[in-house]
């Protein structure tokens, strides 16, 4: 087995308070909003049901280990789940896991209502790790392409520690847009 490096020990505790703090921040912004809200891969993490308490919540997993409402995979038509079901969807931490971001992203937004939102994070300077397989890390343009048809609000980015453009980790926050067909060669990227 792998063992950590000193670079990974000193972050975690920094890339989760992140995350949390995106999560809190998020849930303060939405506070007005209602609904029904579906977690992708939750785990036994409570931090989303706890602040998201304005919303029906429903749990999502590929597994029963952790007995969520739904088992399913999030990068296939899940039939039992009608289209527009879920006004917000929250996916922190499972997309790297996943074998196909792109299917993944386009069940997302099938399940999401016309303007439902979309807390979704990644890390990207990040060790491999479980549950396997782990197998990407996506980028600030990454994050542009795979959410091409939906309006991104905010990309929330964790900086490395003394390495510029290469950061620990992005959480972003986006809205689904139904109406949004956007062709490869449509696609715009910050300058970096």
């Amino acid at each position: 087995m792998a063992t950590p490096s000193e670079f990974d020990n000193s972050t975690f505790s920094l890339a989760r308070d992140h995350l949390a703090a995106f999560v809190k921040r998020t849930a303060t912004k939405l506070s007005g909003q209602s609904g029904r809200l579906l977690e992708v891969g939750p785990q036994e993490r409570l931090l989303v049901r706890e602040t998201f308490n304005n919303f029906s919540v429903d749990t999502f997993d590929v597994v029963d280990n952790y007995k969520p409402t739904i088992v399913g995979d999030i990068t296939k038509h899940n039939s039992t789940i009608p289209d527009a079901t879920y006004d917000c969807v929250v996916c922190m931490e499972v997309i790297e896991h996943t074998v196909n971001p792109f299917d993944t992203i386009k069940e997302i937004r099938r399940i999401l209502r016309h303007e439902g939102f979309l807390l979704i994070s990644a890390p990207l300077n990040w060790r491999i790790h479980g549950p396997s397989p782990d197998c990407w890390r996506i980028t600030e343009h990454g994050w542009n392409a795979l959410l091409r048809d939906f309006d991104i609000i905010e990309i929330d980015i964790l900086e490395s520690p003394g390495r510029e453009l290469f950061p620990i980790r992005y959480n972003v926050l986006a809205k689904c847009n139904k109406f949004k067909n956007t062709q490869d060669n449509e696609l715009t990227f910050r300058f970096i």
